[in-house]
């Protein structure tokens, strides 16, 4: 007996019982809506979860956003930075050590492979699962922008947090071309063996703009 023929026989006879005319609009549906437990802090839940795959973490002030970026960039000493096309200027460290790469003409793929990294926004997050979502739009450009640099430093509000992936889902536009990462790039052997930034960036740093009224916090 072939595989296929076992897996019907199987069906068959686990519906044996069932009456012939009875079929599977039969069945009730429950149409209600699943119950959304929302976190009561989103942004400590992301940041905390985002850590647990090994991203850095860094919340900060509008205020103080270009200082903690400039901080976060330092740490890293890049030469050359990939930064898209609408990134908000008033985010950018006031004292740059590094050359900004647009992609306006695209870079060369070799041109973004020696690059020292990417400054890149996002199109939202999700706290429960530690997620950035990026779309191709203001402040992000296309995938292959934070694909092939090995660092990735991705600036987004607290407010672009949302707290289950069906509120993200509602937020985004299925007709955009949607990147989903949790953590740096990483991939395992049969054997179990972490490897890092072997399908993207094996440093990924995250920072969170929180408004004014509230204070910075730091997770490493």
């Amino acid at each position: 007996m072939s595989s296929r023929q076992e897996i019907l026989t199987r069906i068959a006879g686990a519906l044996r019982d069932v009456p012939e005319d009875e079929g599977a609009e039969a069945a009730p549906a429950d149409r209600r809506s699943p119950v959304v437990r929302h976190p009561p802090d989103p942004v400590a839940l992301f940041a905390e979860r985002a850590a647990e795959y090994r991203a850095a973490v860094t919340r900060t002030t509008e205020s103080e956003a270009s200082a903690a970026i400039g901080a976060a960039l330092a740490a890293r000493s890049p030469a050359r930075l990939v930064v898209p096309h609408g990134f908000p200027e008033a985010w950018l460290p006031a004292r740059r050590t590094w050359q900004r790469l647009e992609d306006d003409p695209p870079l060369r793929p070799a041109q973004l492979d020696a690059a020292d990294g990417a400054l890149t926004t996002c199109a939202l997050a999700v706290a429960e699962t530690g997620t950035l979502v990026l779309d191709a739009g203001p402040g992000q450009g296309r995938r292959a922008l934070t694909l092939l640099p090995d660092f990735h430093l991705c600036v987004l509000r607290s407010a672009q947090i949302a707290p289950d992936v069906p509120t993200a889902l509602r937020g985004l536009d299925p007709c955009c071309p949607l990147t989903f990462v949790s953590g740096p790039s990483a991939t395992s052997d049969i054997e179990l063996e972490r490897v890092e930034g072997v399908h993207g960036p094996r440093v990924l740093h995250i920072v969170i703009v929180e408004p004014d009224s509230r204070g910075a916090d730091t997770h490493p």
